[in-house]
């Protein structure tokens, strides 16, 4: 009876540490599926994939935590599970890895520069023709052309304009020719609506229309002139003016009056001989007026001395080609 009893309570303390040992496994396991709940609830540890083991109450914490807070938070709640004895935490922080910073850009490695044959000396060309041009360009095409200056226009002298010249040679009855050529310059410019067509200074050129030499004993003394051209700015234009009449008859009496294309009036203005000679010439105003005054020889001839002025209308409208 006494050997059984002894054997019952030795089975009994035989199986005690085994029914502990159970039971404290069983303890660790719910330890540490509590521990991993928690952590993959709490917002600030769930993106952490932590290892919890547990054995006999002691806690061992490994594996990577996002940042150094997240460390803690996972260390507390192992620290506040029941049962827990001891937290041992061997997580780590997961470096952040820097941003890797762009690669400097190389330069090319240098091209080998192949070697050009001397080259013959270039032989001068003998100018060629222009060539046509080439179609413009898109550019060319597609940009606002610049407006253009707006053209002068051509002015026109009408008929009955009045050239007021000075003889640039001296003219006689008694010595010039029909047909001979004179020249002289105007002795003042030509305004047409205020625009001046024919400045100053503008070469003139006239003809001898007749020339009668006057005898001693009848007949009288004839001086006819007309202009045939004017230059200015370098252009030449030929005009036709009204024939400049000049006759002397016996006495010493002299008329000069404008004949020719319906232009009546002007004529000898008057001038002063060159030389020193000091010999006026005489006035004409307005039209179809008379000679006043003027200078003859003995023989009674018509003497017109170099830088006499002369009047003269034209005839016939001029254009004149705008100032270049």
């Amino acid at each position: 009876m006494r050997a059984k009893k002894f054997t019952l309570v030795l089975l009994l303390l035989l199986s005690f540490p085994v029914a502990e040992s159970c039971s404290r496994k069983s303890s660790d396991k719910k330890i540490a599926k509590d521990i991993q709940q928690q952590v993959a609830a709490d917002p600030e540890t769930k993106h952490s994939p932590v290892q919890v083991t547990v054995q006999s109450g002691r806690v061992k914490l490994a594996g990577e935590v996002d940042t150094p807070l997240a460390q803690q938070e996972v260390e507390d709640i192992a620290q506040k599970e029941p049962g827990v004895k001891a937290v041992d935490d061997e997580t780590v922080v997961e470096p952040v890895s820097a941003p890797s910073a762009p690669l400097a850009a190389q330069p090319p490695p240098p091209q080998p520069v192949p070697l050009q044959p001397a080259l013959p000396p270039v032989q001068p060309r003998a100018p060629q023709p222009p060539a046509s041009q080439p179609p413009a360009t898109l550019a060319a095409d597609t940009a606002e052309p610049f407006p253009s200056p707006p053209k002068a226009l051509a002015m026109v002298a009408p008929a009955g304009t009045t050239l007021l010249i000075r003889t640039g040679t001296s003219l006689s009855s008694g010595t010039s020719q029909t047909g001979q050529v004179f020249v002289g310059s105007l002795a003042r410019p030509v305004r047409i609506h205020g625009t001046t067509v024919f400045p100053s200074g503008s070469r003139v050129t006239g003809t001898v229309v007749d020339a009668q030499k006057r005898g001693k004993i009848k007949g009288e003394a004839v001086l006819n002139l007309a202009l045939t051209s004017i230059t200015a700015d370098g252009r030449t234009y030929p005009i036709r003016t009204g024939v400049l009449e000049n006759t002397a008859k016996g006495k010493g009496k002299r008329t000069a009056t404008t004949t020719g294309g319906g232009a009546a009036g002007g004529g000898l203005i008057g001038g002063i001989a060159g030389g020193g000679k000091g010999v006026g010439i005489g006035a004409l105003v307005g039209a179809g007026a008379g000679l006043v005054g003027g200078a003859m020889s003995g023989n009674q001839q018509i003497e017109l001395p170099s830088e006499s002025a002369l009047s003269f209308r034209l005839a016939s409208p001029v254009t004149v080609s705008p100032r270049q």
